[in-house]
């Protein structure tokens, strides 16, 4: 049953893809495909076993409802899937299918895949956010704007200092993530207990293999070790909550008595079904929901840290369908801010009315200069 009406008010279609039933088929076929392959190669499987078991992973066609049935009733994806390949291929074959790996290899390397392809789409939208924010900080670097401090009046600033504040927080975050990427979203492939038994000794051979074949890095088991999944799902949150402090300035200046800059004016976004004269920061609105909801998502995975032995019971579970929660928010909340960033509208008159009834002067401090400094420096983008 569908739930787009639940899940695309608050994503894009592209993310929602890269973790769609599809998607993960896709990736788990291709393991078992890759794993025979690189047994193969290394004598662990005959190489005419590798051929068929690829090209019943090419051509399978899964009822993902069905599965999905049965991955319930077994605890894993993995079981009713090998159930399905094994019964499909011949009797002298089925045994070289999932030789040497474990239910939570193909989990692991599946949700490695997605978190790659993730990542490398939410850059998509971050780039141009931050772009944009770039061009409007240095249009307004020397503009005096007043600033503000625990919601009240403070001593002005340079307006463009508050667009590189928000772009150097978001340029960070989406640094820290990429870096979490890149460190721990690689191969798991441990086999039952994270020993590669069963393999003749060339364990690391064919992880050497299989990871390449996949797009990912090959590396020693993981699975016991969940902390870099725990970092990846903060870093997320970190950003998601660089996206809403941006969401939540604009929308604070956006408001009717201070009205100094707004979103967009976009035909059909940001209305009211009961008040037409209304003109709501709708975009703002995708990222302060996604805010509200991304820390209690990111301790869910940090709670799954104290795993129990060589597999833990619950914890790692948790993990996939909230990673893919925390990227679907992600890039909502991305693409709603690079829409906003992109057609922001500043009402330089709302700005100067503002800090003259203020009675502050025009001090600005070192605001350009600090303007020029997160633009330029090469950790702030």
């Amino acid at each position: 049953m569908s739930q787009l009406l639940r899940t695309r008010p608050s994503t894009t279609d592209a993310m929602l893809a890269v973790f769609d039933d599809a998607t993960t088929l896709r990736h788990a076929l291709a393991f078992e495909a890759a794993l025979a392959s690189a047994e193969a190669a290394e004598g662990l499987v005959a190489p005419e076993a590798a051929l068929a078991i690829a090209e019943l992973c090419r051509t399978l066609v899964v009822d993902p409802a069905e599965l999905a049935a049965e991955a319930a009733h077994a605890g894993t994806l993995a079981i009713p899937l090998v159930i399905r390949l094994r019964a499909a291929l011949p009797p002298a074959i089925a045994p070289a299918l999932h030789k040497g790996t474990t239910s939570q290899d193909l989990a692991d390397t599946v949700l490695a895949l997605q978190i790659r392809e993730a990542t490398t789409l939410l850059a998509q939208d971050i780039d141009p956010l931050t772009a944009a924010l770039a061009l409007e900080a240095q249009r307004h670097a020397t503009r005096p704007a007043l600033g503000r401090t625990l919601l009240q009046d403070a001593r002005p600033i340079g307006f463009g200092l508050r667009l590189a504040q928000w772009r150097a927080g978001i340029c960070e975050a989406s640094r820290r993530l990429e870096a979490e990427v890149a460190d721990h979203a690689v191969l798991q492939f441990g086999g039952a207990a994270g020993t590669r038994e069963g393999l003749d000794g060339k364990g690391a051979a064919v992880a050497a293999r299989l990871g390449p074949a996949l797009g990912l890095p090959a590396a020693p088991p993981w699975h016991v070790r969940r902390g870099g999944l725990a970092g990846i799902a903060a870093a997320l949150a970190i950003l998601i909550g660089a996206l809403g402090k941006m969401a939540r300035d604009l929308s604070l200046l956006a408001q009717n008595a201070i009205g100094e800059a707004r979103e967009p004016a976009v035909a059909g976004r940001g209305g009211s079904s009961a008040m037409a004269h209304k003109r709501n920061p709708t975009g703002c609105q995708v990222a302060l929901a996604a805010a509200h909801r991304a820390p209690g998502l990111a301790a869910g995975v940090l709670f799954g840290l104290p795993a129990e032995g060589e597999r833990g019971l619950g914890g790692w579970q948790a993990e996939g369908p909230v990673l893919a929660e925390l990227f679907l928010l992600a890039a909502g909340s991305a693409a709603a801010m690079a829409e906003v960033a992109q057609g922001l509208e500043i009402d330089t008159a709302a700005i100067a009315r503002n800090l003259a009834a203020a009675e502050l002067g025009g001090d600005i401090g070192e605001s350009a200069a600090l303007v020029a400094q997160l633009l330029s420096d090469p950790h702030e983008g």
